[in-house]
């Protein structure tokens, strides 16, 4: 899930993971056991308020069953009507807690999910693609509310198998949501996703305007995403930055509106490149008991 204040200043993304995809220990295993390379990690952005955790657990850490997801001291449930995680983590490097309560509220909710591949080996759910959110911390001490959204990715083969890259967008609109996704696969094939979700009408395709180029990262990065002619898409703050992955706030627009959008970038020919392998247990430690 990933949630920005309503006044812009602050987001957060959580995402819980089971067979860690970006995970080197769950990597140099084969991939085997995905129960044993499990984590929940949070990144928290804005005033005050800036941390990042992603601490890899053993099978004997992990709780799950049709509503619950429960890693460790922290644990997401999904009672039918909304979504409530209690996270309880610490940074690594320089440790710091992140601890506290998130409630997402959805406005609507989506049946089935969307093959990504031409062999359905990857599908997205955007279970909740319109949604509020509720964040309360006690470390650091923060209270805010602004809009959400909530998704499921599963996959029978590892993402850099299928995909060279991909760009990933979500912007709040009065009428709901709009997701934009444009994916490289390894036959040099391009995919493009351009949905409107409206909690009245339902789910509508659009026709995606045309390709937009975005500032690349301190790492180097490529990012793009869409923007009708006329109007420079632009990053408006970059929230994660690293060799092969970005989280940023872009402005750009869209159905004839300027709108302010949770933008991602992945490279997976970066990803698998061994000196990334080599620094990723710096930013996710495991835990063996």
């Amino acid at each position: 899930m990933d949630a920005l204040s309503a006044d812009g200043r602050h987001s957060l993304t959580l995402i819980g993971f089971v067979g860690s995809v970006f995970s080197p220990y769950y990597r140099f295993a084969g991939r085997r056991a995905p129960e044993d390379h499990v984590s929940i990690n949070v990144a928290l952005t804005g005033p005050g308020g800036k941390r990042w955790a992603m601490t890899e657990r053993r099978r004997s850490a992990l709780h799950r069953d049709a509503g619950t997801l429960s890693v460790g001291p922290s644990a997401m449930h999904w009672d039918g009507t909304g979504l409530t995680v209690s996270i309880d983590e610490v940074t690594p490097v320089i440790p710091k807690r992140v601890k506290g309560t998130i409630r997402l509220y959805p406005e609507a909710v989506v049946n089935h999910p969307v093959a990504l591949d031409a062999d359905a080996r990857h599908c997205w759910w955007p279970i909740a693609p319109c949604a509020r959110v509720e964040v309360e911390l006690e470390d650091p001490s923060l209270s805010w509310s602004g809009s959400g959204y909530f998704d499921f990715n599963t996959g029978e083969v590892p993402l850099e198998e299928s995909f060279h890259r991909w760009n990933w967008c979500r912007a709040s609109v009065p009428e709901g949501t709009v997701v934009l996704y444009d994916l490289l696969d390894r036959d040099d094939q391009s995919c493009s996703l351009a949905i409107r979700f409206d909690p009245r009408t339902g789910v509508s395709d659009f026709e995606a305007p045309p390709p937009a180029r975005l500032k690349k990262s301190f790492w180097g990065m490529r990012r793009s995403t869409r923007s009708e002619r006329g109007v420079e898409a632009k990053v408006l703050e970059t929230l994660e930055d690293s060799p092969f992955y970005t989280r940023s706030v872009v402005g750009t627009r869209l159905l004839g509106r300027d709108v302010t959008a949770i933008h991602e970038s992945v490279d997976l020919d970066r990803f698998a490149n061994p000196v990334v392998q080599a620094m990723l247990p710096w930013r996710m430690p495991r835990r063996f008991v």
